[in-house]
């Protein structure tokens, strides 16, 4: 990292770490190498800081983010530097498709989310079929990091004390097995590609409590029929917790 970077980056991680307590102790259980699809739940503006500045040291991570986000002054220095990839959401978006698959070709791990946009709600939300299709395209393993705060739903947070009574939040992280996709010999349909993206979510369900796993909370529905796991898992490594 050039000096500007390595402020920002160990900036923005010491910053999070003053206003959250973070369980990251499973931060290690992702794959030490790319190409990888990292996909967590998306319900605030911290996941990309959070899996950006905790997987570092590591050279080759960057994310998704909105293009609208470049708009901000702050945001766009801290994105530029992080090479973070601007995608415009609502459209086929080739160009920041191209950027992926390069970038995955190139060994990067991606951090996206599969809902595609911020869970008003705090829960998952059905998913659309980007992550999908990138991990078909570009034969990447995917890897579910779900994360979570102690404080209650936004629903629940009515009240002036709501969203304050637990102080300073703790964050917990869970990561989860890495897998392919294996279309089995089928002919990619709609119904398929549906199929793929629920059982993806499925696998990030399982990680979190059970009022956060949303439209995803029933895991008698979960299957595996497209998912090829890697194990035992391999390409871990333990990441610097400083």
């Amino acid at each position: 990292m050039n000096p500007l970077e390595w402020i920002v980056t160990y900036g923005c991680k010491l910053g999070l770490r003053m206003l959250y307590r973070i369980e990251d102790s499973e931060m290690g259980k992702v794959r030490a190498d790319g190409p990888l699809i990292l996909y967590p739940n998306h319900t605030s503006l911290l996941e990309a800081p959070m899996v950006y500045t905790f997987l570092k040291p590591r050279k080759k991570v960057t994310g998704l983010s909105k293009i609208e986000n470049w708009k901000n002054p702050f945001l766009n220095l801290v994105f530029s530097l992080w090479k973070i990839i601007p995608i415009r959401r609502g459209e086929s978006d080739m160009e920041a498709l191209r950027a992926t698959l390069g970038a995955l070709a190139d060994g990067y791990i991606i951090g996206i989310a599969p809902e595609g946009t911020r869970s008003p709600s705090g829960t998952l939300q059905k998913a659309q079929g980007g992550v999908t299709m990138l991990a078909l395209h570009s034969g990447s393993p995917l890897q579910p990091l779900a994360h979570w705060d102690d404080r209650p739903l936004p629903e629940n947070r009515k009240g002036s004390a709501g969203s304050r009574r637990f102080g300073r939040p703790t964050i917990h992280i869970r990561v989860g097995r890495a897998f392919h996709l294996d279309r089995r010999g089928e002919k990619l349909t709609k119904e398929i590609r549906q199929e793929m993206s629920d059982e993806i979510m499925y696998q990030l369900a399982m990680l979190l409590p059970e009022d956060r796993r949303g439209v995803y909370a029933d895991l008698t529905k979960a299957s595996e029929k497209w998912l090829v796991f890697e194990d035992p898992p391999i390409g871990q490594a333990a990441v610097s917790q400083t």
